[in-house]
C-alpha cells in the first residue's frame, strides 16, 4: 500500500489540533512539496482540487502504518473529501465545488 500522504491544510506540522498530533505521533515528515492543482478556503480549512492549474504548497509524511491511519483520516476529512492519487501521494481532493473567489493564488495555507 502506498504509505506516502501529501497534506496542504490543516494536517501540516504547523498546526494542534488532534488529527494533525496523529499524524506527526503515526508518520515522519518526509520532507515540504507541492503538487499541481489549486486550494480554495472553505471555512477554517482549504480544499485542493486539479483545476485550474497551480501549485499548491505542504508536506509529506510517510505513514509508519497506512491502513489505520488512513481510516482514521478519511472519517476525519469526512464525505466531502476522497483520498486520490497525485504525483505519488495520497491527497484528499475536496468532492463539492468549492465557495466562489476563494481560491488561495499563493497554493499555500499557513498555520494559525
Amino acid at each position: 500500500m502506498l504509505d506516502l500522504l501529501f497534506v496542504y491544510g490543516t494536517l501540516r506540522s504547523g498546526h494542534e489540533n488532534p488529527y494533525a498530533r496523529l499524524l506527526r505521533a503515526e508518520a515522519d515528515l518526509v520532507c515540504r512539496a507541492t503538487v499541481p492543482g489549486s486550494i480554495y478556503r472553505v471555512k477554517h480549512y482549504p480544499a485542493w482540487q486539479p483545476e485550474p492549474a497551480g501549485e499548491v504548497h505542504g508536506e509529506v509524511f510517510r505513514l509508519r502504518n497506512p491502513d489505520m491511519t488512513l481510516r482514521v483520516l478519511d472519517e476525519y476529512e469526512g464525505e466531502e473529501f476522497e483520498r486520490v492519487i497525485v504525483s505519488g501521494y495520497w491527497l484528499y481532493r475536496y468532492l463539492p465545488d468549492p465557495p466562489a473567489n476563494s481560491r488561495i493564488p499563493s497554493g499555500d495555507f499557513p498555520a494559525r
